[in-house]
């Protein structure tokens, strides 16, 4: 708790004197080791997204987004096209740095420049990228361009309360849980409770110094699987 007061004794948060508007995210390339994550382009990703969807044994990662598989890879194409031209939410396709393959979808949404808030949604992440470095490593370039390029002050994940898996990834990231928000909105006919989480720029260093572990080379073994986990190198009770 804050313990400046103002003049009629109540307290009053921290002040932020120096603080001036964000800028909004560029359409511009993040490379890592494990993957690029590039602004989405209808025409180069749509085929190779098709395909890594489709690739998928079935489509249960379609269950707590708010839209479903298209039967075809033009009607794909046609949904791809409109969301590359949206400013917000901000789609990002992540590619294999090596093969340039698509892998999966990530966007900046809910933008919010005067405040210094910005989040993170919209995953799709195909089978490929699940659960591997590049899908640890794609979320740590975002941030880091959220806090470190942009200097935005809070980073948020929100997701389906009933999805278990979102909510396990959230956390193994680093974001504080914060609450439920009860039946926060309407999705595919559906009543939704949606689970907030959140990293701060004071958060970000013990975050960020637990990504640059995690995905140090010395971290994985000579089959590819970690030594420490992230939670671990962030100094946190496993």
């Amino acid at each position: 708790m804050s313990a400046r007061v103002n003049a009629f004794g109540q307290p009053i948060g921290p002040a932020l004197p120096d603080w001036t508007p964000r800028p909004r995210p560029p359409r511009a390339p993040m490379a890592g080791r494990f993957c690029r994550v590039v602004p989405l382009d209808a025409e180069a990703h749509s085929v190779g997204l098709f395909a890594t969807y489709r690739a998928a044994p079935d489509r249960s990662g379609w269950t707590y987004l708010g839209d479903e598989m298209p039967e075809s890879e033009a009607a794909y194409r046609t949904r791809l096209e409109t969301q590359a031209q949206s400013q917000d939410p901000l789609f990002h396709t992540i590619l294999d740095p090596a093969t340039g393959a698509p892998l999966g979808i990530a966007s900046y949404l809910r933008i919010d420049p005067g405040n210094g808030v910005i989040e993170v949604g919209h995953l799709h992440f195909g089978p490929g990228l699940q659960r591997s470095p590049a899908s640890t490593e794609a979320m740590a370039l975002m941030m880091a361009r959220a806090f470190d390029e942009l200097g935005y002050r809070r980073y948020e994940w929100k997701c389906d309360s009933l999805n278990a898996p979102s909510r396990a990834a959230a956390l193994r990231l680093g974001f504080t849980f914060e609450g439920i928000f009860r039946n926060a909105v309407v999705v595919k006919g559906r009543s939704r409770d949606t689970a907030w989480f959140s990293i701060t720029d004071a958060d970000w260093p013990r975050v960020r110094a637990g990504f640059k572990a995690w995905l140090d080379p010395a971290n994985f073994d000579g089959d590819g699987r970690q030594r420490r986990g992230l939670a671990e190198l962030r100094g946190e009770p496993s």
